[in-house]
């Protein structure tokens, strides 16, 4: 890859170094490195199979780092497990799975605020309300009544509640129409940094998340290819022959 000026970037929250990540002998991600820096939305690109959502599971703890660090704010947490990792303030929010269908939106929340207690449970419920008001219209709503969208929100707001200085989003708007993908993306998740909380998110929609996004990484077959502001990486023109590794 050509030199790139990354010194106009904000203090790195996360680091992930050198990363090797494979199931039983297959390796999936060779030598992967990116960062997000504080307040920044961050995407992560690339076609079906290119180890996106690996490498979002091997920061979050669920898949084992075999070389490599995962580094937040300044303290190598590679491979630590997920509850310590959201007590160590990284929110996670999967693809699938990520509300209880069964339980009420106030119920959801309850249960990201698990590690809360009383006052900061309440406070932080307010604070989540406050950023998506839509919910607060609905907290006796069961989740599993709700449209694709609100189920999102409430993947988003479940994991807000304990206050994470960094936010994973595995492929946030699938399932979603085009115009609510592109609000989630371009509205709700900027709100967030705008607020001081840094973003990663792993997206199939690469137009979409590049215009809401400060910096991309584009992957393939575990590595990276390119990597740039996001701004310069949508001035290419072909975000689809990007994807590809043909520009």
């Amino acid at each position: 890859m050509a030199d790139i000026d990354r010194s106009d970037r904000p203090p790195k929250v996360l680091s992930v170094e050198h990363l090797v990540v494979g199931y039983g002998e297959m390796i999936v991600l060779r030598d992967l490195s990116i960062q997000v820096g504080r307040g920044e939305i961050v995407c992560v690109l690339g076609i079906n199979g290119a180890g996106k959502s690996t490498l979002l599971k091997a920061i979050v703890g669920v898949l084992t780092a075999m070389q490599g660090e995962v580094i937040l704010e300044g303290q190598n947490v590679t491979n630590w497990p997920s509850e310590r990792l959201a007590r160590a303030g990284i929110g996670y929010v999967p693809q699938y799975g990520d509300v209880f269908d069964t339980l009420t939106v106030d119920e959801n929340l309850e249960m990201g605020g698990y590690l809360l207690k009383g006052p900061e449970l309440a406070r932080q419920m307010k604070a989540v309300y406050e950023l998506f008001p839509l919910l607060a219209q609905m907290p006796n709503r069961v989740a599993g009544k709700l449209s694709g969208g609100e189920r999102k929100m409430v993947g988003v707001g479940r994991a807000l509640m304990v206050e994470p200085i960094l936010l994973i989003l595995d492929e946030p708007t699938a399932g979603l129409s085009d115009g609510i993908a592109r609000r989630l993306l371009s509205e709700d998740i900027r709100r967030l940094a705008d607020r001081g909380c840094s973003t990663l998110i792993v997206e199939q929609r690469a137009e979409a998340a590049l215009a809401a996004s400060d910096w991309g990484y584009v992957m393939s077959a575990g590595q990276l290819r390119r990597d740039g502001a996001a701004v310069d990486l949508r001035s290419l023109g072909n975000v689809g022959a990007l994807l590809l590794g043909e520009r």
